[in-house]
């Protein structure tokens, strides 16, 4: 019989990373590297900035940069309990081959409301950093 796991490695990729105003959301959460994903991922700037909205493309996708935690799993479910609606826990693929969970976004939502396609930016710090000093927000 194999343990249960007692933590969670997670891909942090918005704004949650250190520097952002959710990190705190983390709590003292093990900050283990930075990372980046395959080129598998499209990032958006969901709900006009507040949050980043990420989904899996089949072509098309950017390589996102983001950081690796570990978290017990009630620092997990405090995460996941803080997260913007419709995010969900699903499984990312690291440049590396490691799979983690990370928070996507569902892309129907995205394509619906037209958000800003910002996977071009260097990923969402980068995209933050410069909605401060031009307006891409819209």
């Amino acid at each position: 019989m194999n343990p249960t796991p007692t933590t969670k490695r997670v891909f942090i990729c918005g704004s949650a990373l250190r520097g952002q105003p959710d990190h705190g959301n983390l709590g003292d959460a093990k900050f283990l590297r930075s990372a980046n994903t395959r080129s598998l991922y499209r990032l958006h700037a969901a709900e006009n900035g507040w949050h980043p909205a990420i989904y899996k493309v089949a072509e098309g996708g950017v390589s996102i940069p983001g950081e690796v935690y570990e978290l017990t799993l009630e620092q997990f479910e405090h995460l996941a309990a803080t997260e913007p609606p419709h995010m969900y826990p699903a499984d990312i693929v690291l440049e590396d081959g490691e799979i983690l969970t990370a928070f996507l976004y569902p892309r129907e939502l995205v394509e619906q409301y037209r958000w800003l396609d910002i996977s071009d930016y260097g990923g969402w710090a980068a995209y933050k950093a410069a909605a401060v000093t031009e307006d891409v927000t819209t």
